[in-house]
């Protein structure tokens, strides 16, 4: 009998701790209502003891999508860490309180200095607090694959006695070879199910070495029940295990493993696309699953086999995954259901028949200039509508700008507007783009650096997309920017423009 693997997603929380990743309260709850379309078992929705803006979010996210899929968040064992995940929490049908303290020789002695028997003890105290508030309670052994296993052991069987449901192995720096760790899954999972087999076993595995997919593959193989993942691998440092790749991996060779997921598995391009739009980190195009080449095939021989016999050269079809071999090009004759049934398929939610009727607006403003609008024109009139609406907001709008270059003296005239307010300034430069982020700068009265700057053309058509990175003076936080145009200046200037905005965005919801 095929066994079913619990799908825990954590895009929201370790996705998000990649630089460049951060996201507001509205991005947080457009994914997770693609989280909960992809059909998730878990969704863990931050770090709730780190900011009001967090705690924020994960409130609004359980309240939002903790209809049907379960809910947590992130505590570390202490009291007023879990209290801040239980408030965030409880508002899901199923609420769970995840807490993780280390391990690791190296965790205990240098980042706790404390005993081992006392760093056992604060997490047996955390889980019995815990209990208290919520049945269900997920303990995370941190650094798992580089601890002593009998300590490990004992950790893990005393706060299986004090009362955690869940018990969840770590490769927290992605350390573990596939080997080594399936035979740690399965060692532990041999004394688990002798002490209480309705714990479930867990495993979060870090892709360090490049083995986060093959580590969580190995730890199923070898029983683990539950898999720790985020949207396009996202993470600390190398990321994650790859949501997309492991689900596909145990669908496609599900003989093998003899096990399942409930992941509806045609929704899991969109929700990478959804993700990789409002983060504003690409997915390579050779990506396993999601990357645009995941599925094309450039060889002669491969062409020739694949016309005679899909199966010749591919493991899986396009539509499994939510692939389609036909883009529906859309114009401003198209309609407001072809236009709902675009935004609808790139995992956005249109339920709000007012908002959306201010989006179709703009489309229709964007089709009569351009005539013919594609799948990515959408998803950044979608993003930018959502996540940048000026007028409720107060933020920044590019109303007009102009940039002279030379070699002497590089020149950029801009003019803001914010609400009512209409802002104009001029500032040199090193180059062009320089100067044109002196003169938004010095505008918006706002002390960043620029971090990171790209420009790049679009596959189709003759739009360039500006991404930008920037980060406060004194404080270790990076917001990003993105924008789309025709003209790669005024892509550029939105791009930085988009940045400041979510600096602002962020200082009106809290930091997150």
């Amino acid at each position: 009998m095929s066994r079913k693997i619990i799908v825990f997603d954590t895009t929201l929380r370790d996705g998000e701790q990649v630089p460049g990743a951060k996201l507001n309260i509205k991005q947080k709850i457009e994914i997770a209502q693609q989280l909960k379309r992809l059909n998730v078992d878990i969704i863990e929705a931050g770090f709730p003891a780190s900011s009001e803006g967090d705690f924020k979010a994960v409130q609004e996210i359980a309240r939002t999508v903790g209809d049907s899929a379960a809910v947590t968040a992130l505590a570390r064992a202490v009291k007023s860490d879990i209290d801040a995940v239980y408030e965030s929490v409880r508002a899901a049908q199923n609420p769970l309180i995840h807490i993780v303290l280390g391990t690791s020789n190296i965790h205990v002695e240098k980042k706790f200095n404390r005993s081992k028997e006392a760093v056992l003890q604060m997490g047996v105290d955390a889980v019995k607090y815990a209990k208290t508030l919520l049945p269900e309670v997920q303990y995370s052994t941190e650094d798992a694959s580089r601890s002593d296993f009998e300590y490990l052991w004992s950790t893990i069987e005393a706060v299986v006695k004090a009362g955690a449901t869940m018990i969840n192995v770590p490769d927290t720096v992605g350390y573990a070879v596939p080997e080594e760790f399936g035979d740690l899954v399965r060692r532990i999972n041999e004394r688990l199910k002798n002490l209480n087999d309705r714990v479930v076993l867990s495993v979060h595995c870090h892709n360090d070495l490049g083995l986060a997919t093959s580590n969580t593959l190995s730890a199923v193989y070898n029983g683990a029940e539950k898999i720790e993942c985020t949207i396009n691998g996202l993470g600390e440092r190398a990321g994650n295990a790859s949501l997309e790749e492991v689900v596909m991996a145990l669908n496609v060779r599900a003989h093998y493993y003899n096990c399942h997921t409930d992941i509806n598995t045609k929704e899991l391009l969109r929700t990478s696309r959804l993700v990789s739009h409002l983060t504003g980190l690409d997915v390579q195009v050779n990506k396993a699953i999601t990357g645009e080449n995941a599925f094309a095939h450039s060889s002669g021989i491969h062409q020739d086999g694949l016309l005679k016999d899909k199966q010749v050269y591919e493991i899986m079809a396009p539509e499994e995954v939510g692939a389609e071999s036909m883009e529906l090009i859309l114009t401003a004759r198209s309609g407001r259901h072809a236009f709902k049934n675009a935004v609808r398929k790139m995992g956005f939610d249109t339920s709000d028949e007012d908002d959306f009727e201010r989006l179709f607006g703009k489309f229709l403003a964007l089709a009569d200039a351009k005539k013919e609008v594609y799948d990515h024109d959408i998803f950044y009139l979608v993003t930018a509508h959502r996540t940048m609406d000026a007028a409720d907001k107060q933020l920044f709008e590019l109303t007009s700008f102009q940039v002279v270059t030379n070699d002497l003296s590089p020149t950029a005239t801009v003019e803001l507007r914010r609400g009512g307010d209409v802002l104009k300034g001029s500032s040199i430069g090193d180059g062009p783009i320089d100067a044109l982020y002196s003169a938004i700068k010095s505008l918006a009265g706002l002390d960043v650096q620029l971090k990171d700057y790209k420009i790049n053309s679009l596959s189709r058509g003759k739009e360039a997309i500006g991404r930008v990175n920037i980060r406060i003076e004194h404080e270790d936080r990076t917001y990003s920017g993105r924008a789309m145009d025709t003209d790669i200046m005024k892509a550029s200037a939105n791009a930085f423009v988009n940045a400041i905005n979510a600096v602002l965005l962020d200082s009106t919801t809290g930091p997150v």
